[in-house]
């Protein structure tokens, strides 16, 4: 089981030493839990290096005007922010809060992509003091908005204009954001997309570079990226006849799906990146556009595999004829994903990594709530208080949703890579929890 999960779930440099340990990045995860507690996050820089390089090939390879730009919101902390800036890539941030993640940094302005539909002023005149490459835009009030911020602070800002092309990528509602029914974009319904990209003509201070589409995630087909791209280029060729319009700069989103369980394949980065410059490329021919810069957005497709999450065993309920629960010491509060969205994980036992004893249980957070389950009939060894449970595929969504729910202290977070852990986020202390208190009242 450890040897196919390793393949497509694992981290690349997964393996398993001579104590029958799981290890990653060279780091036996037994002492890891011993050196940093658990629950403990880990994520391989090796993978994550590895992911990096292999969007920039797939994708240049195939297209080279074009740029990776990494979807902060899977996962951003300052170590990922620098190790992203010195792979070359680009920057996706969403909140006054990832962009000063990046600043602080030092991650260069003009790689970064501001998205959101709720931007505030002081988030605009963050982003513009620090020179941000492009804004995109997502409402008519932020068309408004942002031009009274650039002319304030006497500058021109590059706008992509982010549409809703009407296209169901066939994902979790929660997370398909490219149908019509969206809080996100400019709906091509009633003219509203026209409209907004004639008002961001029309207003000062601001330079439109081209559109922006993002359909949802995770999609596990390469046929909505076909469909929205070819409504996005069609919408631009109408633009151009009409107002003039250039598109220099096409960004096509994100959301590509990563494997999270042995039966569940996602394609190829190859495959995503055959299919979405096909279709650029058909579409500029079909449409005589000139071929813009391609801005592509993974973020889960980077961060997922690399990151592992590694919870000890604590009690256990044995239901006779229905089921079995073993608690783990972590839960929603970690990882909201299994009760948000009903997200599937698979599990390996990391201290006896090559047990091969099976029984089916279902690993139980520790938390208030029924729902607080992280893998419901999981097939794992006998499992028993003390041992630890790994379960891969954890470095996207996990850590940035994670709560205090229960007064839990969030998980610290260990960068492992040829032999040496180096903790990059402090897990959280009591104090942490009342620090923001104001007690007694003022």
């Amino acid at each position: 089981m450890l040897e196919s999960l390793s393949r497509a779930i694992l981290p690349i440099t997964t393996s398993i030493n001579q104590l029958e340990h799981l290890t990653l990045g060279g780091c036996d995860t037994v002492d890891l839990a011993t050196e940093f507690g658990t629950p403990l996050y880990i994520f391989d820089e090796k993978t994550l290096r590895h992911s990096c390089r292999e969007f920039r090939a797939e994708f240049q390879g195939r297209y080279p005007a074009s740029s990776i730009a990494y979807a902060s919101k899977a996962y951003l902390g300052r170590a990922l922010a620098a190790l992203l800036a010195e792979e070359g890539m680009d920057l996706d941030v969403v909140s006054g809060g990832e962009l000063s993640i990046a600043i602080s940094v030092g991650f260069p302005p003009e790689r970064i992509h501001f998205h959101g539909n709720n931007k505030s002023e002081e988030e605009l005149a963050q982003a513009l003091d620090y020179g941000v490459g492009r804004i995109v835009v997502d409402n008519f009030r932020e068309i408004k908005l942002l031009s009274k911020v650039a002319t304030a602070l006497n500058t021109d800002q590059k706008v992509l204009l982010r549409l809703t092309p009407g296209v169901d990528p066939r994902t979790h509602v929660y997370t398909s954001t490219g149908i019509t029914d969206s809080k996100f974009g400019f709906p091509m319904l009633d003219g509203q997309a026209e409209s907004a990209l004639q008002k961001t003509i029309d207003a000062p201070n601001l330079e439109p570079m081209g559109l922006h589409i993002h359909l949802g995630s995770p999609i596990f087909s390469v046929e909505p990226y076909r469909r929205g791209i070819k409504v996005a280029m069609e919408f631009a060729s109408k633009m151009r006849k009409e107002h003039g319009f250039q598109l220099l700069d096409f960004s096509p989103g994100g959301g590509f799906a990563v494997q999270y369980l042995e039966a569940q394949e996602a394609p190829a980065i190859a495959q995503y990146a055959d299919a979405i410059v096909s279709s650029i490329n058909e579409s500029v021919e079909m449409y005589m556009l000139p071929a813009p810069h391609v801005i592509i957005e993974p973020g889960r497709s980077i961060a997922a595999r690399a990151g592992v999450a590694l919870y000890r065993v604590g009690a256990s309920k044995e239901i006779p004829g229905v089921r079995r629960y073993v608690s783990v010491d972590g839960g929603m509060a970690d990882n909201i994903r299994p009760a948000l969205y009903k997200a599937e994980y698979a599990a390996v036992l990391a201290n006896r990594a090559n047990d091969t004893r099976r029984e089916l249980v279902t690993i139980a957070g520790k938390y208030c709530e029924s729902g607080d389950l992280l893998l419901r009939d999981a097939e794992l060894p006998p499992l028993s208080p003390g041992d630890l449970v790994a379960v891969p595929s954890s470095g996207a969504y996990c850590l940035p949703m994670a709560s205090n729910y229960n007064g839990a202290l969030k998980p610290p977070i260990v960068m492992v890579n040829d032999g040496e852990a180096t903790l990059v986020r402090r897990g959280e202390s009591y104090e942490d929890l009342i620090r923001h208190d104001v007690y007694p009242p003022e």
